[in-house]
């Protein structure tokens, strides 16, 4: 990790995310009914439940408005979810006076353009291998991991390598 990522990540108190891109392979399954299905990775999750452990809270801002966001966050232990989001930047005031935090001390993980101003504001902005290439350019660090194939996990530990002693227990 270089000194300048050690930095960003140190201050991190709160984990914001995207789904679709990040969470997601951005892939939807639709059946004959039309219902719509996501697939999430259980290396995420366990990702968002270490951060949860550690007082770092997660929370989902989204453009998408659906039960299976809000079921599989409850089911991870994600603090808050922000759907019908269309301005994710118009959020962050809202969330800082919430925790009591700055935006320096947020991380946000997003992958496409509707990202970008919520990516420019916050301490540390993150985007998955397979983000949108105007995104890497602004993004503080690039996944090795794809969305949906354990980015926030990746993430996750960047933050806890950054902030907590390797012998501490993560879980």
């Amino acid at each position: 990790m270089t000194s300048k990522l050690l930095k960003k990540c140190i201050n991190i108190k709160i984990l914001l995310t995207d789904v679709d891109g990040v969470l997601t392979d951005g892939g939807m399954y639709y059946s004959a009914h039309g219902d719509v299905m996501k697939k999430f990775n259980a290396k995420d999750g366990m990702g968002i439940n270490i951060l949860r452990k550690k007082n770092i809270p997660t929370i989902i801002i989204t453009k998408e408005k659906t039960k299976i966001i809000k079921q599989w966050a409850k089911k991870m232990n994600v603090k808050k979810v922000y759907d019908g989001i269309m301005k994710k930047e118009l959020i962050l005031e809202k969330i800082c006076k919430s925790f009591k935090i700055s935006e320096k001390e947020i991380a946000f993980a997003g992958d496409d353009v509707n990202d970008l101003e919520l990516m420019k504001k916050v301490g540390f902005s993150v985007t998955p291998k397979d983000g949108n290439n105007t995104v890497k350019k602004i993004a503080d660090h690039i996944t090795k991991s794809k969305g949906g194939e354990g980015a926030i996990r990746e993430i996750t530990d960047l933050i806890i390598k950054a902030k907590y002693s390797e012998k501490e227990k993560l879980y």
